[in-house]
């Protein structure tokens, strides 16, 4: 899985879904893009990623597109309507787009596949900038999205990355 930080300015957000699907398609790579204000950390990403997969292997996710899968995980919903909050919007935000490899179970093996879509996708229009995105988290956004209310910070001595890796981890069971 390998991530691009940047600066979107999106003017048509189905035609820039339809580039990165095309782009993803030519490499054989699966592509999802969110607003980096609801990603916790590069992990919170990886466990969507882990999870979702686990979800398609054993015939119990949700959605018929892996992207969206993993967008469910991410946002630790199963509502595909409300799991779209945590994705890209039309105009300027920062954002962190997902590329992995899409054959699961074989992590490292068409690592040339993702730096070729990273590469491709950096190139976009839409992509005004590259940089941090993630190292810049708003707390308040978080707890609020992830309905981490203070009382439950109060009793834990775990961060809020952990809390919203549990709402990750949480998705299962509440199937």
């Amino acid at each position: 899985m390998r991530v691009l930080e940047c600066t979107l300015a999106i003017g048509d957000l189905d035609a820039f879904v339809a580039r990165i699907g095309e782009i993803g398609d030519r490499h054989e790579t699966t592509i999802q893009a969110f607003d980096a204000r609801y990603v916790a950390d590069r992990t919170h990403l990886e466990r969507s990623v882990e999870l979702a997969d686990r979800a398609i292997a054993r015939g119990e996710n949700v959605a018929r597109d892996r992207a969206v899968e993993i967008l469910l995980y991410a946002a630790g919903r199963r509502q595909i309507d409300r799991a779209l909050e945590m994705g890209v919007s039309e105009g300027e935000s920062e954002a962190v787009v997902l590329v992995t490899d899409v054959s699961t179970g074989n992590e490292g093996v068409r690592d040339d596949a993702e730096t070729a879509t990273l590469e491709e996708l950096a190139e976009l229009d839409a992509v005004v900038a590259t940089g941090p995105t993630l190292e810049r988290r708003n707390e308040a956004t978080l707890c609020a999205f992830f309905e981490i209310t203070d009382a439950e910070r109060e009793a834990t001595d775990a961060s809020l990355a952990a809390l919203v890796h549990e709402r990750v981890a949480l998705l299962n069971v509440e199937k």
